[in-house]
Parts: C-alpha cells; structure tokens; sequence
C-alpha cells in the first residue's frame, strides 16, 4: 500500500521479511501470527481466492470439494468464517498446491483458527463488533473522527464508566466493558499503535455527568494534554461550528501493517456497524478525515486548546 497524498509520516508501513512464492510467480507474505486470527482469516481467504481464480475454478466447484455451498467459500475468501484445516488441505489439493506453499498456507490456517484475548469478553460484545477488535488489535495506526465523546481509545477509566453508564448496561457488564477498553489501549500505550484523532469541540467541553462529574472529565482532558505530547498521538480539535458538513457522523479508518490489508473503514451505530475496503469507498472517508484534520486547530496548538478548557472548568469548581 501507498501512502496517500496529505498523510503524516506515521502512516507508512512496513512489509514482512519472510515471503515465499506461488505456483503464479506472485510473492505471498508469510504474516506474524501477532496480528491476531481477524487478521490472518482475512489474508488465508484473500489466499485461498487468488489460487481459486488463477485455475479458473468456481465457487461452486471449490463448495463441492470441501461439501459446502458458494455463499460458505464467499465468506471464507472473505474471511469472515473461521475454516477448518482440513477444508484448506482440500481446496489446496483441489487447486493443486504443493509444498512450500501448502505447509505455509496451513500453518497460516492453523494460526487463524486460535481464539484471540477479546473471545473471553464474547458474552457482552456483539457479533459485529467482535471483527473490529481483532482488526483493532492488527492496526498499525488509526485515524477516527469523533463528535459526540472521546474516543474509546483515549478515554480513562472513570471516563469510560461514566459514558457506559449512560447506555444500556447493567453494573457488572458496564464494568467489564471497561476493562475490555482498558485491555484495547494496551497497544497504543505501549507506542505499538498510532491514533490521528480528530474531535469535537463540543466533544472535549461536553460534561459527562453534570456538576457530579467535573473531576471525571478534568482527569480526562489532562491526560489528552498529556498524551497529545507523545510520538503515538496526534490530537486535533475542530471548533464549534465547523465541520459538520464534512463528515455526517463518526468513523475510523485503520492502516495494516501487512501489505495485502487494504484500508478498512468503519462507521458504528447502535446496533451494527459496516465495514468498507474497497477503495472507491475507503477514499471518500479518507477525503473526509483530510478535509477536517484541514479545519481542525492546528495540532500544535491542541495543548494549548486543552489547557483553556481545563482552567475554565477548574475555576468553575473553584480549584
């Protein structure tokens, strides 16, 4: 993948070392098996389509090997179903693939199959946000706009609460929601993620829980000033008034580091969420996300921005 025209130099990529050739001549990548089984489902399917579409075989064909039906192959090359080794040994015979390649694409199967952290936390999450925290988890960088709050990836603990506390949640599911949160920083406090953040500034002024939560959303807007100081963060803020007209609602676009991981973008509601790659309709979000990061206040000055609102807040509270 390229880096687009306008991005910062924090989204390049770089490319796995380990390769090896197919029977076509085209160089498929050996992934880390880091980047988590979303991940790796999605790169055996787009795999197992590429071989199916060289030897000119069809959908129904490759169904009939492994005794499923198209719509079951489409969702594998998809990789939006786990596929069990054995289907793979079959379409790799069908398609007639031989070692290296078959050992590499096994193993690939064998790494796709293991559940990843976020399974344990499979009972409160819904099934269409299950894929994007296996996406999340493979991400080299972010960039999300944000109106309403904060986004997940930035918001403490008590912050976190408080906004869960505020949707339809019982005690005990709100709380483990928040650890699941905690546990999605994990990453990008450990300097493995990079966010571009875009935000409200109704967002960043907005109180969570009235006069009861003036130190909630203090502690909040001090650790953004903080964090917009580090290499993993860049925190821009649109005034009010603007930026309405770029972009409807909120979104994210996550960048892989493996080469064969288009962009994903992502617009959440409150019962679903879609997933796009395919480039037409990637670039329209990447147009959007660049004409408000063009709006937005400068992101040297997003510290400075913070450090007002905090004051103001502060002598609210008289502190």
């Amino acid at each position: 993948m390229q880096s687009r025209p306008g991005e910062q130099s924090h989204y390049s990529v770089r490319e796995y070392p380990h390769r090896m050739a197919t029977e076509t001549g085209r160089l498929v990548c050996v992934p880390d098996s880091s980047d988590g089984p979303t991940v790796l489902r999605i790169l055996l399917g787009s795999h197992l389509r590429r071989l199916r579409e060289t030897r000119g075989i069809s959908a129904r064909q490759a169904a009939a090997a492994i005794r499923a039906s198209a719509s079951k192959i489409s969702r594998i090359e998809l990789g939006r179903n786990a596929i069990r080794e054995i289907d793979v040994l079959d379409l790799l015979t069908l398609y007639g693939v031989e070692a290296p390649e078959r050992d590499q694409l096994l193993t690939l199967a064998e790494q796709a199959n293991r559940p990843g952290w976020w399974h344990r936390y499979n009972h409160i999450l819904p099934e269409w946000f299950q894929a994007y925290v296996g996406m999340e988890e493979a991400a080299r960088s972010i960039r999300v706009y944000e109106p309403q709050f904060i986004p997940g990836l930035l918001q403490t603990e008590e912050y976190a609460s408080t906004v869960l506390s505020l949707g339809d949640f019982s005690g005990e599911q709100a709380e483990q929601h928040v650890v699941l949160r905690t546990e999605r920083q994990r990453r990008f406090r450990d300097g493995k993620l990079r966010l571009w953040a875009i935000v409200d500034e109704a967002a960043v002024r907005r109180p969570v829980a009235g006069d009861a939560g003036v130190g909630v959303h203090l502690d909040q807007l001090r650790y953004l000033r903080d964090a917009s100081g580090t290499p993993a963060l860049t925190l821009q803020v649109i005034p009010y008034g603007l930026g309405g007209h770029a972009a409807p609602c909120g979104f994210s676009i996550l960048r892989f580091a493996e080469p064969d991981l288009p962009d994903l973008a992502y617009v959440e509601n409150l019962t679903n969420a879609v997933y796009l790659d395919k480039p037409a309709e990637v670039d329209r979000y990447l147009l959007a996300m660049e004409r408000l990061s063009i709006l937005a206040h400068d992101p040297r000055r997003t510290r400075e921005i913070l450090d007002d609102i905090i004051k103001d807040l502060e002598a609210t509270r008289g502190d």
